[in-house]
């Protein structure tokens, strides 16, 4: 048996695992972060593990608890929660609000669009207070599902992220929230780009509100996710641009200003889809590579690997990339469902990049003895395989 290395011809898939070391960007906040949606790769940074305020950042787990029960059948978009004194009174209170009535019967779908699209304080207490009966044991639940994703530095207190000093987390989570998101729910991160809402039980005349997303009025590709606002962390946005099949998310916070917000959360998007590009270099039952066989009923089998892997780098670096296909052989049959094969090997000039192994996609049974015999011979006196 011999080494065969064989080089992949890999398409280019989207316009962006390298960390961009030195990035000739300046966003003026305090803390950032641009990450590549399919290949979670950090394409900028900017003290992206120090503690903030996540204000109405907030609402995106608020969302996701309520989200994750409705896929379980746990709750359902039409069920309907009383509204407490308590929620209504925060509409009263001069936050951002979606106005619910107090002992009004409101829907966990009008809850969600209010709280997401109008940033409702009031419609977080009242969806945690009906999933959960107090907002203190919803806080729970959503500190659970961070630790669940990996949000390792965040601990929430309450559904709306409003005036409490223990309510923290980083740039760098709030990312992985968005990510967790826009992948796990896709349906319902529908709402998230939805520019306004209009509640009609208000007790006067309906109230229509806009989103607070600035980037949403743009068409840009912008499709979320959520603002935050608190005085002592000032402005800031996680928020989401997808062109083509493409997507990066950007967290920023502490901007000075709104227009600074949005400027600067702009900017940073567009330089992460201005310099990096990303390539699909696997993706599980639809990738696959043909890897010679010997002594097998098929001359070739199908390799394929058991992860998604995207790969991002810089656009100066295309060049300096290359993918092979790296194995003993040809492989020996029989061969199992499963077993590994092969290995892609994934290259930046000379630097390994990441081995991903290959499985053989299928069982390919051993030719029998005549067959076998003939071919062995023929492989001695011919080196036919």
């Amino acid at each position: 048996m011999i080494k065969f290395i064989y080089f992949v011809t890999i398409l280019f898939i989207y316009s962006a695992t390298f960390v961009v070391a030195n990035p000739n960007i300046n966003i003026k906040a305090r803390t950032g972060i641009l990450i590549d949606y399919h290949s979670d790769e950090v394409l900028f940074e900017m003290d992206a593990d120090n503690q903030i305020y996540p204000a109405s950042m907030t609402k995106i787990m608020t969302a996701i608890v309520a989200i994750d029960l409705i896929k379980k059948d746990k709750l359902s978009l039409d069920d309907k929660f009383i509204i407490s004194e308590n929620a209504w009174r925060l509409s009263q209170a001069g936050y951002s609000s979606m106005f619910i009535m107090i002992n009004d019967q409101v829907s966990v779908e009008n809850l969600l669009k209010g709280i997401i699209i109008a940033s409702g304080n009031d419609a977080c207490v009242a969806l945690a207070e009906g999933i959960a009966g107090s907002e203190e044991n919803f806080a729970q639940i959503m500190n659970e599902k961070a630790n669940e994703i990996g949000m390792l530095s965040t601990n929430f207190t309450n559904a709306s992220g409003i005036n409490d000093p223990d309510n923290i987390s980083t740039v760098r989570d709030i990312a992985i929230m968005s990510k967790y998101l826009i992948k796990n729910h896709p349906d319902f991160y529908e709402f998230f780009k939805e520019k306004t809402f209009t509640w009609d039980r208000t007790g006067g005349e309906p109230i229509k509100q806009g989103n607070r997303n600035p980037l949403l009025y743009k068409n840009i590709g912008v499709d979320g996710v959520k603002t935050g606002y608190l005085a002592v962390e000032k402005y800031s946005l996680a928020s989401s641009m997808k062109k083509n099949e493409r997507r990066v998310i950007a967290v920023v916070s502490g901007f000075d200003t709104k227009n600074l917000r949005s400027s600067e959360s702009l900017k940073l998007l567009n330089w992460g889809f201005r310099n990096t590009n990303t390539f699909e270099i696997s993706k599980i039952n639809v990738t696959n590579f043909k890897i010679d066989t010997w002594l097998g009923k098929k001359n070739k089998i199908q390799a394929m690997s058991k992860d998604d892997y995207y790969l991002t780098i810089n656009k100066k670096d295309i060049r300096h990339l290359s993918v092979s296909i790296n194995y003993s052989g040809p492989v020996k049959a029989p061969i199992k469902k499963g077993e590994q094969i092969a290995e892609l090997e994934i290259k930046k000039k000379d630097v390994i990049v990441k081995t991903l192994p290959l499985y053989a996609a299928e069982d390919i049974k051993k030719v029998n003895f005549f067959k076998s015999l003939i071919t062995s011979l023929n492989y001695m006196i011919w080196g036919d395989v």
